[in-house]
């Protein structure tokens, strides 16, 4: 604690450029000021300060133990805000962006859940499925699905969904069920505009038969370019339409979730699964996080960490 105390006394001699201006902004005489750096010198065993009748000035040695005190204090500093902040209640305002699907289904019961513990908070909260810049625009926190589009940015991951292929029963009676991504090519497929390359499908391999008798590598990775007469840049309308018999969907499991547990859409290609979707909190790359982002962060984490919905994936029986 001594030596900290000197390092701050020393910082300050400097900044202030004399032992008497920075004695009288730390409230000690200047005796103890000259002390405090003169017994820091000794412990390193070297020289920080060229003292003379004039001025002060750093010497080599002392200019790097400066410039590396200057980090040590920042940190001990902002150490001591986190404490502080983990104590106190998050209030004010908070500003997110999420996608339109993922907003309505998850994360809007979670902010009534987080309002209702902290009664101070306030949100809001735009929803869009375009890559919003939160720097440019102001926001302190994104949920995003899938791609980051980091610049400057954190990521914390909040947890994981499926892309699933359904259709509905209706339209598989008319159409005949697709055995292996490579049959959808002859469906009418549902396209999204925001999500990977449009019209292009990511499958992954379960070791199941193929047309020619031999199984399928497992884990193997099939890309399939898609097409239909549907394209739309909301996934609801996708679902929604598939529903009716328009054709073939392939949305996150959070979407398609109710329709499937209605039997109105039927999982496809149960043998094959797309890769991970992840879901993130993405926030401004900032030193210093404030209470109400790192705690609504953490509790997001935490509650979404017990979601069901978002498990459901291709492993639902046909």
């Amino acid at each position: 604690m001594d030596q900290l105390l000197a390092m701050k006394v020393f910082v300050q001699v400097v900044e202030s450029g004399s032992f008497a201006r920075a004695s009288e902004r730390l409230g000690i005489s200047t005796t103890a000021c000259s002390r405090r750096v003169a017994d820091l010198e000794a412990h390193l065993g070297g020289r920080l300060l060229n003292r003379t009748t004039r001025k002060l000035s750093l010497t080599e040695s002392g200019r790097a133990f400066h410039d590396r005190s200057l980090q040590l204090l920042a940190d001990l500093d902002e150490a001591e805000r986190l404490v502080a902040q983990s104590a106190e209640a998050p209030r004010g305002t908070l500003r997110i962006t999420c996608s339109t699907n993922f907003g309505m289904r998850q994360l809007a019961p979670a902010i009534a859940a987080f309002m209702s513990r902290y009664p101070e908070m306030k949100f809001d909260v735009s929803l869009s499925d375009r890559i919003v810049d939160i720097v440019e625009e102001g926001f302190d926190l994104a949920v995003r699905i899938g791609t980051l589009g980091l610049q400057n940015l954190v990521a914390r991951k909040l947890g994981e969904s499926r892309m699933i292929a359904c259709a509905s029963p209706a339209y598989l009676a008319a159409r005949g069920t697709p055995q292996r991504p490579e049959d959808l090519v002859k469906h009418n497929c549902l396209t999204y505009a925001y999500g990977p390359p449009v019209g292009q499908w990511t499958f992954r391999g379960a070791g199941v038969a193929t047309e020619n008798g031999r199984a399928g590598k497992v884990g193997a990775e099939i890309v399939v370019r898609v097409a239909g007469n549907l394209h739309s840049n909301n996934g609801d309308m996708l679902v929604a339409a598939a529903a009716e018999g328009a054709g073939i969907a392939w949305e996150p499991s959070f979407i398609v979730a109710p329709q499937l547990r209605e039997d109105r859409l039927v999982p496809i290609l149960a043998a094959f699964e797309s890769p991970p979707l992840d879901i993130w909190a993405v926030y401004p790359s900032r030193r210093h996080l404030s209470a109400k982002v790192r705690v609504f962060i953490d509790f997001l984490a935490e509650r979404f960490k017990q979601s069901g919905d978002w498990t459901l994936s291709a492993r639902i029986a046909s």
